[in-house]
């Protein structure tokens, strides 16, 4: 029986690229195509994949919190992240918001099938260059730093801050959030008090260092 695959990534070209990759391959079949988190989420809960391939850095809504939404959703998908970043707190907060997998886009030709055929065994992969930051992790050596942007703000407040780096006024946000411009004001306060900043200058550069936004690719 064929595995179904849902595509996500903000590059057309990135995606059109892995379709072709999985069409080659028997067993798989890829049910639907995202260029955001957000979107994502609703695809994936309508679609119910069994394997959701997530890029990290998108707008409106990053692979991170798409891929802990999605997990929410539905406990027994199995995420595959999709990266360019080697950087540890990337690869350990895709990991722990429930990635089962983790490729590096410079190899994902090559290692996305494999990576696939291992998340549906019930098992685990990591692209090589990777791997280092999880085994040293597990050892103790490597730990997420004691003060990231999931440990201080909210599940919501990081979306707000994500679509306030990106430009969205208040009302915007409120929209795509489904919550009142009153209470986007009162997250952004709680953000700017949280983080000691004073401008959406500043909360623009910190979303972009913790990669909550492409902005910074």
């Amino acid at each position: 029986m064929s595995k179904s695959v849902l595509l996500v990534d903000d590059h057309r070209m990135m995606l059109e690229g892995l379709r072709s990759v999985l069409e080659a391959e028997s067993g798989y079949e890829v049910v639907g195509e995202a260029l955001d988190g957000r979107t994502a989420v609703e695809m994936a809960r309508t679609l119910e994949p069994d394997v959701v391939v997530m890029d990290i850095g998108m707008p409106d809504l990053n692979g991170v919190e798409a891929t802990r939404q999605i997990m929410a959703n539905d406990p027994d998908v199995r995420i595959v992240a999709l990266s360019t970043h080697t950087d540890k707190r990337y690869v350990l907060a895709m990991l722990e918001a429930g990635a089962s997998a983790y490729v590096l886009k410079v190899s994902a030709y090559d290692e996305l099938r494999r990576a696939i055929g291992s998340v549906t065994e019930g098992k685990h992969y990591l692209s090589p260059d990777v791997a280092g930051v999880v085994v040293e992790a597990g050892l103790g050596s490597v730990t997420s730093p004691k003060t990231t942007v999931f440990s201080t703000l909210g599940a919501r407040e990081r979306e707000v801050l994500q679509l306030l780096a990106e430009g969205h006024s208040s009302p915007e946000i409120a929209k795509r959030l489904h919550i009142s411009p009153s209470t986007v004001e009162t997250h952004r306060r709680n953000i700017m008090r949280k983080l000691d900043v004073h401008s959406v200058a500043e909360l623009t550069k910190y979303a972009v260092r913790e990669g909550l936004t492409p902005l910074g690719d």
